[in-house]
This record gives structure tokens, sequence and C-alpha cells, in this order.
């Protein structure tokens, strides 16, 4: 366009010298003629990005990798005077996201809409936006842009394999029957009620045999009969292995995919494990627990049902292997939480065996632990795995190896390692 404006400027210059060295009218009216369509084109594309209304509709704020991201766009010509073209361009930060368009002609008061589908590769949270319209005049001599700085966010799932079953110690996962014993914590098992007494939680007032009886009645609950089951994910810096290959988003941000296959990243292996036993606890209705640090403290008590699992995928989401502390100190840390006869799931690529010894402590006060072993040597890391299989065999704590290039689902179902 500078190339266009630089022949006008020649023609202008041109037509006054001639028109002073003449004297004739005809070459002083092609100067006005191109000073006035220089004019007109500039005014033109500055009025191209004016009333104009951009929105863009995110069918979800919540995808998942291996899905897609719906959303649509409209654009609306508020103006009585149409829009030749419009270059709308797209600064999300979500991998794969092609949202820029180029939008025809639209008429005075008129719309236009398109939609787009973004297949979600990576997990963790991005921004969507902001945008930009860029314009200009009929002849192309001027370009006008216009920033658009409204931003949204969307938070992509990791990953979930869908397993059938989950081999586990006989015993760790059944609570037996259920035990006919008063609990003071607010359990699945609601019994009966009772006049309410000095102390107890509001959350326990049972309100419709409150307003039958005109006062306070509060709800009893037996313990569960099955225990409960935690999920504890390592995302220390000290365990992390990552192939050269692999790229992150700013630089410590989510892993930018290259394929359709997990990125050859223990944290990502971790990752993918963690959801896919959350998810199949989650459908056979058990008290499921989480801790990470990611790298702050993530815990989310046992609870049942969809929500604790989106509350887990979530944190799985934005996790990132950033923590100072080792497995050890985390299992150090969080033993006093944990109740007798608690499954403990520890996800984990550490080759370290200091943490077998908090492990066992777990088991001798009733935590049942396991391990879910993501092997740093299978992603090239150059650390020997043997001597931990060895202590967890010693230590009789049951795992399982996961290797990169693995089958999530046909590792999960394999028989544990004891």
């Amino acid at each position: 366009m500078s190339g266009r404006r630089a022949v006008i400027y020649l023609f202008i210059m041109f037509s006054l010298i001639a028109a002073l060295y003449t004297g004739q009218s005809f070459f002083f009216n092609i100067a006005f003629l191109f000073t006035g369509i220089l004019v007109i084109a500039w005014f033109w594309s500055n009025l191209a990005v004016r009333w104009i209304r951009v929105s863009r509709r995110t069918r979800a704020r919540r995808a998942q990798v291996g899905k897609t991201l719906d959303e649509t766009f409209v654009v609306g010509n508020l103006a009585y005077i149409p829009k030749l073209w419009l270059e709308i361009r797209d600064f999300s930060d979500l991998p794969s996201h092609r949202a820029s368009h180029v939008v025809p002609a639209v008429g005075p008061r008129g719309r236009y809409t398109w939609n787009v589908q973004t297949p979600c590769l990576s997990r963790g949270e991005f921004k969507l936006g902001p945008m930009s319209l860029t314009s200009g005049d009929p002849f192309g001599l001027f370009l006008s842009e216009r920033r658009i700085a409204a931003t949204s966010t969307v938070i992509v799932y990791p990953a979930i394999a869908n397993i059938n079953k989950f081999d586990s110690p006989m015993g760790a996962l059944s609570g037996g029957e259920a035990q006919r014993q008063r609990t003071h914590n607010v359990t699945t098992n609601a019994v009966g009620v009772r006049e309410y007494v000095y102390g107890d939680s509001l959350n326990r007032v049972h309100w419709r045999t409150t307003a039958r009886r005109d006062k306070l009645m509060v709800k009893e609950f037996e313990l569960d009969p099955l225990v409960d089951v935690y999920i504890i994910v390592d995302f220390s810096v000290y365990s992390l292995y990552e192939a050269p290959s692999v790229q992150r988003l700013h630089g410590d941000g989510p892993v930018i995919p290259t394929s359709q296959h997990a990125p050859a990243s223990t944290e990502e292996y971790s990752v993918i494990v963690a959801a896919t036993l959350a998810s199949y606890f989650t459908e056979l209705n058990r008290a499921l627990g989480f801790v990470a640090y990611t790298p702050a403290r993530e815990v989310h008590e046992a609870e049942r049902g969809e929500r604790q699992l989106n509350r887990i995928l979530q944190t799985l989401a934005t996790a990132r292997s950033k923590s100072p502390y080792t497995l050890a100190q985390m299992l150090t840390l969080e033993a006093p939480y944990l109740q007798r006869g608690a499954t403990l799931i520890i996800v984990t690529p550490s080759v370290a065996t200091d943490w077998i010894a908090e492990a066992q402590i777990l088991a001798r006060r009733g935590v049942h632990p396991m391990c879910m072993f993501v092997d740093p040597h299978s992603f090239g890391a150059h650390t020997p795995t043997e001597a931990l299989k060895n202590g967890l065999r010693v230590a009789k704590i049951p795992f399982i190896p996961v290797h990169y290039y693995d089958d999530i689902t046909a590792a999960l179902e394999q028989r544990m390692h004891v």
C-alpha cells in the first residue's frame, strides 16, 4: 500500500509542476483529484474499523484433551455504510487454535458468522483473545487497525483413559460390611435424627424435621462401610524428566503438542494416570480424595460424585512440576491427615528410595499404599530404576510400572507387581 501511495504522490507532484510551468487548469484538476482520493481513502479506512461489534461465544469454558472446543464468532456492522472487508486476528494462546478470519463485505446493519472447532491437544488454562480488526479503503491505499482487548479463559482437562478394572490388593479397597457405629463426621450414611445438642454443627440440622417438631433436630451418621481412596501425585521438580524435544508455552507453561500422542514428559503421564484413576473411582461411587503440590498445596478431602472429579481434573489441568518438596517430604507432611484404613495411590516418576520408608510408616498405621510408577528410564533418563522396584518389593508395596508410549488402559489394567 505504501507503494501505491508513492505513485499517487508522484502523480500529484508531476501535475503540480506541470500546472506551474504550463498554467493549464487540467493539471491542477488532476492534482486536486488525486489529493481528494487520498483524503477520501484515509477517512474511509479509519471509518472502516468503527461501528463494528465482534462477539465470540464459547460453548463451554471447560474442555478436555482429545475433544474439541467449539466457538462461534459474530461480526455486526452497526453503521449505515457497508464494510468492504475485515481481517479478524485472534491472539489466543490455545495451541492449534485458528480463529483468525477474513470477513467479506458486510452490508449496512448486516452480520457475518463463522464457527471454529479447535482440537484440544494440551491440558492447561488458556487465554482466549485479545483480537484485532484491520480494514482499509476501496482503493487499497491505507490500512487501519483496531484492538479489542477483551479476553476470557478456558480450562482444558487432561485426557482420561477408559479402564474397566483396576487390580488392588485383597481387602485394601473394601471396607467390608457396614459398621453400625455412630460418628461425628458427616458421611453418606444418614441413619436418623435426634435433638440438637450444644456443639452440633449447623450443617447437620434437618430442617424439615425441625419445622415439623418445632425444635432443632440434627442428623445422625454411621461410619462409611467403604474406606476412602486418596490419590497423591508427585509434582516435585526433582522427579520431572522431559525429552529435549518437549516445548512449553512461554517457557514454563503447558506443553505444546507435536502429535496426537502424549508428550515425552513424566509430568504428562502422571497427570493422565491420576485423571484416569480419579474417573474410575468416581464411576464406582467411591469416596475419593486428592493431594498434590502443584506447586501450591492442593488437597481435596474425600468425597463422592462428579463435582469432586471436576475439582481434581481442574487441579490436574494446571499442575506443574515445580514443587520444592520431594515425595518423601510430601508423605511426611500429609501423613497426619490420612485416616486408618484408607487406600493411598501414589503416582510418581521418582527413583529415590527414601519415600518408601515413609510409605512403610503409613502402612503400619493402617493405610494401604500402592504405587503407579511412571518409569523415567523409558523417557530417556539415565537413571536406574531397579533399586526402587526392589525396594517396593521388599516393603511389600504393590506397584504398576507405566512406560513411555504405553497404552494407559492396558498398563493400569495389568496385575500389580508385588
